[in-house]
C-alpha cells in the first residue's frame, strides 16, 4: 500500500460510526471484516491486536466530534433531547465527515442538511432548522473577518451608484420563529444545568418550551468587542443590508428593501438615515472587495 492508500483507509476506517456500546463495528460498510481492514496496515504490538489499536482511533474521533457538534449546537441539542441529537448528529457526520483541519468547520452544513432531512426533526423541524440557523451564524460571526469600517461622514459622501459592502462578521438571518430569544433561554437553562465541575448534566428530555407562534423575524448576527449579539432588525432594513452584502449599487439596496413595503414614501429618508447612523456606529459597513468586483 501507498502512504495515500494507507490514509485513505485509516481515514474510512476511524470515520466508520460506532456501535451503540461506543465501540468499533465489526465490519466496514461494504462488508469487509474491520480486523482484516486493520490488519492491512497497522501492526499488533504485545498488549493489542491491530483491531484493538484501530478502535482506540475510531473512538476517540467520533467522542471529538459529536462533543464539538454538541458544543456548538447547544440550543439544537436541548430542543431535540440528547439521545435524538445523537442520533443526527451520527448520521449527519456520516454524509459530512469532517475535511478541516480544524472543528471549527463540522456544522457548516448542518443547516442544509437538515433542511434535506426533515426526519430528524419530527414536528419541530421549522424551529430546529431557525435555532441550527441562529447557533451557526454565532460560529461565523465569531469567528469571520473583521475590516476596516466607513464613517458616517464618509458614507454620506456616496451616491445611488455607490457600492458598499457588509462587515464579514455580519449574518444576515431570516427565521420563521423569534428563535433569537429561544436559542439565547436554552443556552441559559443549559448553563444552569452544569455542574460546579463544568460538566453537564445529561438531560434527554427534549427542552419544554411555550406555546411558540411563527412569526416571521429578521435577526443580524455581529461581533463587537469579542462578543457575538444578536439584533432584531426590520424586514426593510434586513432586505437592504441583504442588497448591500450582495454586491448592488446603494440605489438598488434600498429599492430592494422598500419593495413591497407598507412604509409611507414620505418616512422612508428618516429610516434610512436612521440605519445608516446605525449601521456607522456598530461599524457594519465598509468598502467592497475591489478584488471580488473584478474577478466577478
Amino acid at each position: 500500500m501507498s502512504l495515500a492508500d494507507i490514509q485513505r483507509a485509516m481515514a474510512a476506517a476511524v470515520m466508520n460510526p460506532l456501535t451503540p456500546d461506543e465501540e468499533m463495528q465489526q465490519s466496514t460498510s461494504d462488508g469487509r471484516a474491520m480486523a482484516d481492514v486493520a490488519a492491512s496496515f497497522i501492526a499488533p504490538n504485545s498488549r493489542l491486536s491491530a483491531f484493538e489499536r484501530l478502535e482506540i482511533y475510531n473512538r476517540q474521533y467520533w467522542l471529538r466530534v459529536l462533543g464539538s457538534l454538541a458544543e456548538d449546537f447547544t440550543a439544537l441539542r436541548a430542543l431535540l433531547g440528547a439521545e435524538r441529537f445523537q442520533a443526527l448528529s451520527i448520521a449527519y457526520l456520516s454524509a459530512h465527515p469532517s475535511r478541516s483541519f480544524t472543528l471549527r468547520n463540522l456544522g457548516a452544513k448542518l443547516v442544509d442538511w437538515l433542511i434535506a432531512n426533515p426526519r430528524w426533526t419530527g414536528r419541530r423541524h421549522a424551529l430546529a432548522i431557525d435555532l441550527a440557523r441562529i447557533e451557526w451564524a454565532f460560529v461565523e460571526a465569531f469567528d469571520n473577518a473583521e475590516r476596516t469600517p466607513l464613517t458616517l461622514d464618509q458614507i454620506a459622501t456616496l451616491d445611488g451608484s455607490s457600492r458598499l459592502a457588509l462587515q464579514p462578521h455580519v449574518q444576515l438571518l431570516a427565521l420563521a420563529y423569534p428563535a433569537d430569544d429561544i436559542a439565547l433561554a436554552l443556552h441559559a437553562k443549559e448553563k444552569r444545568q452544569t455542574s460546579e465541575a463544568g460538566v453537564s448534566q445529561e438531560v434527554d428530555v427534549p427542552a419544554q418550551l411555550p406555546r411558540i407562534r411563527r412569526r416571521p423575524t429578521w435577526v443580524a448576527a455581529h461581533r463587537m468587542d469579542l462578543n457575538v449579539y444578536y439584533r432584531r432588525v426590520e424586514r426593510e432594513e434586513f432586505e437592504t443590508l441583504a442588497a448591500i452584502r450582495d454586491g448592488r449599487t446603494l440605489a438598488e439596496a434600498l429599492d430592494a428593501g422598500f419593495c413591497g413595503s407598507d412604509i409611507p414614501d414620505a418616512r422612508r429618508p428618516g429610516r434610512v438615515q436612521k440605519w445608516f447612523a446605525t449601521w456607522a456606529e456598530l461599524g457594519w459597513i465598509c468598502a467592497p472587495d475591489l478584488e471580488r468586483l473584478v474577478t466577478a
